[in-house]
C-alpha cells in the first residue's frame, strides 16, 4: 500500500479541507434544518431518551476498539495487509462481543431508564447501527490514509440524507420516538453500503502477533484518550440521565447541539484531514508549524463570527417561531456552550497535533485533567445552578486551553495569538453592531437575516483590512490547485 509524497500531501490536504468543509456545510444546513423540524414535532422528553441512549451506544464503542484504527493512520510507512487484517479482526471480535452483550443487557437498559417499548427497540436500532459502523472502519483508514476526503465525505452525506429524511418523515406522522428508531437503522445500511462502493476493500481475516505488537505501542495510549473522553462526555451524559428528567437532559442535549454549529460546519471538516496531514509532516518541524498555524488560522476566521451570530440571534429566533419557546428554559445553557465551543475549535487541532507527532502520554495527561475537572465541577455546578450548572461547568474548564497551548510550544514553537487577532478584532466589531442594531430590529425573520448578515459583511471587511495580504495569499493558493 503505497504513501504518498510531500508535493501530493500539501495538493491532497487543502482539496480534502475545501472538500469537506463545503460538502460538510451544504450537509449540515441539510442536518441543522431537519433538527429544527425535529424540535417542532417532537418533546424535550423524547429528545432527552435519544441524547441519553445514544451515549449508552457511544460507551460501548470505545471498547470496541483498541486504538488499532488510530495507528494505522499515525503510522508513518506504507501500510501492509497484516496490518490491515489484524486491525479488522480485533475489531471485529471485540464489537460482535459487545454487541451480543448489549443486546442480552437491552432489558436492564430499559429498566434502569425507565423506558417504554419504543425506547427499547431504539436502544436495540442504535446496537444494530454499532455493528453495520465498525465494518466501515478499514475503508475509512485507506481513504484518509490516501488523503481522498473528497471522496470519504460522500458515505457521510448519503447516511446523513437517509437518517434525517427516515427521521423527520416518521416524526411528522406522529411516530414519535420510534421515528429515530428507524432512521438510526437506515442510515447505517446506506453508509456501509456507501463506502465500500466508493472504496472496496475485500473483507479479510487474519492475525499476526508481531504486528498487534507495533501498533498497540500507539494504539492503546491513544485508546486510553478516547476512554477517557467517554468518562467525560458519554458516561456523564448516561448518568444526566438517571439524574435529571428527561426534559432536563434534552434541554442539555437541544442546547449543545446548536451551541457547536461552527464545530460540526467547520473544525470536523478540517480536523479530519489535520490529523493524517500532521502525522506525515512529523518529520519537519518547520513544515508541521506552517500546518498548525494554517489549521488555527482558518479556523478563528470561519468559526469566530459564526458563533458571534448564535449568541445574539438564538434568543430572538426562539421567540418569534411557532412552538418553538418550550426550548426558552435552555438558552442560559446555550450561551455557556457557545463559548466552550469556539475554545475548543481552537484547541483541538492543537491535541490533535500532538497525538499525530506520537505526544499521546501528553494528550492522555490533558484527558486524564478534563475529565476529572468536568466530573468535579459539573457535580458541583449540578448542585449551585441545576441542570444549567453543566454547560457552566465546561465554559470554565475550557480555560486550560493555555496550558495546552504551552505545552504544544515546547515541541513545536509556533505563534497562536498571530493568527487569530484579526478575526477577534472582526468579531468584536460584529458584535459592537449587533449590540446597537438588534435592540431596534423588528422581531420578524427576513430582518433579522438582515442584521445578521450585515454583521457578517461588517465582520469580513474587518478581517480583510487587518490581514489584506495573508487572506489574498490564501486565495491564490486556492487558485492554484488541480
Amino acid at each position: 500500500m503505497q504513501d504518498i509524497d510531500i508535493a501530493t500531501l500539501k495538493k491532497r490536504s487543502i482539496r480534502g479541507i475545501v472538500a469537506l468543509t463545503t460538502r460538510t456545510f451544504l450537509l449540515q444546513i441539510i442536518a441543522f434544518t431537519a433538527t429544527f423540524l425535529l424540535t417542532l414535532l417532537l418533546t424535550p422528553s423524547i429528545f432527552g431518551v435519544y441524547y441519553v441512549v445514544s451515549a449508552v451506544i457511544s460507551f460501548l464503542g470505545y471498547f470496541s476498539d483498541i486504538g488499532l484504527a488510530a495507528a494505522l493512520v499515525q503510522k508513518k510507512e506504507p501500510l501492509t495487509d497484516a496490518e490491515v487484517t489484524t486491525t479488522f479482526t480485533i475489531q471485529q471480535i471485540l464489537v460482535v462481543i459487545l454487541v451480543i452483550i448489549s443486546f442480552i443487557g437491552s432489558s436492564f437498559v430499559s429498566h434502569f431508564y425507565h423506558l417504554n417499548d419504543a425506547g427499547t427497540w431504539l436502544f436495540r436500532a442504535l446496537i444494530v447501527s454499532f455493528f453495520l459502523s465498525s465494518l466501515k472502519t478499514i475503508p475509512s483508514i485507506l481513504l484518509e490514509r490516501e488523503l481522498q476526503f473528497d471522496k470519504l465525505v460522500i458515505p457521510t452525506i448519503a447516511e446523513t440524507l437517509g437518517f434525517y429524511v427516515v427521521t423527520v418523515y416518521l416524526a411528522w406522522r406522529g411516530f414519535g420516538i420510534t421515528s429515530f428508531t428507524w432512521g438510526v437503522l437506515a442510515r447505517g445500511i446506506i453508509g456501509l453500503t456507501t463506502i465500500y462502493m466508493i472504496r472496496p476493500w475485500k473483507i479479510s481475516i487474519g492475525f499476526s502477533k508481531d504486528v498487534l505488537h507495533r501498533l498497540l505501542r500507539f494504539g492503546v495510549p491513544f485508546q486510553m484518550n478516547s476512554f477517557l473522553a467517554l468518562l467525560k462526555d458519554d458516561l456523564f451524559t448516561i448518568f444526566l440521565g438517571k439524574a435529571l428528567p428527561f426534559a432536563q437532559v434534552g434541554y442539555i442535549g437541544w442546547a449543545k447541539k446548536w451551541a457547536e454549529v461552527p464545530l460540526r460546519l467547520i473544525m470536523d471538516s478540517i480536523i479530519r484531514v489535520t490529523f493524517p496531514a500532521f502525522a506525515r509532516l512529523q518529520h519537519d518541524v518547520n513544515l508541521l508549524r506552517k500546518a498548525i498555524e494554517k489549521t488555527i488560522y482558518g479556523l478563528a476566521l470561519t468559526m469566530l463570527p459564526i458563533s458571534m451570530g448564535l449568541l445574539f440571534f438564538v434568543h430572538p429566533m426562539v421567540d418569534i417561531i411557532p412552538k418553538y419557546a418550550k426550548w426558552n428554559p435552555a438558552l442560559t445553557s446555550f450561551y455557556f456552550f457557545v463559548v466552550t465551543a469556539a475554545v475548543a475549535g481552537l484547541t483541538t487541532p492543537l491535541t490533535n497535533a500532538l497525538n499525530a507527532v506520537g505526544k499521546i502520554k501528553t494528550t492522555l495527561f490533558f484527558m486524564v485533567l478534563w475529565t476529572l475537572l468536568t466530573w468535579v465541577f459539573s457535580l458541583i455546578g449540578l448542585k449551585l445552578f441545576g441542570y444549567n450548572g453543566v454547560a457552566i461547568a465546561l465554559c470554565v474548564i475550557s480555560l486550560t486551553i493555555i496550558w495546552v497551548l504551552v505545552e504544544v510550544k515546547k515541541i513545536v514553537p509556533f505563534s497562536f495569538w498571530e493568527q487569530i487577532w484579526s478575526a477577534v478584532a472582526g468579531i468584536v466589531v460584529q458584535g459592537l453592531w449587533y449590540l446597537l442594531v438588534l435592540p431596534h430590529t423588528p422581531r420578524t425573520i427576513p430582518l433579522l437575516g438582515v442584521t445578521g448578515a450585515s454583521g457578517v459583511i461588517l465582520y469580513a471587511v474587518t478581517v480583510y483590512v487587518l490581514d489584506r495580504a495573508r487572506i489574498q495569499g490564501f486565495i491564490r493558493s486556492l487558485r492554484k490547485l488541480p
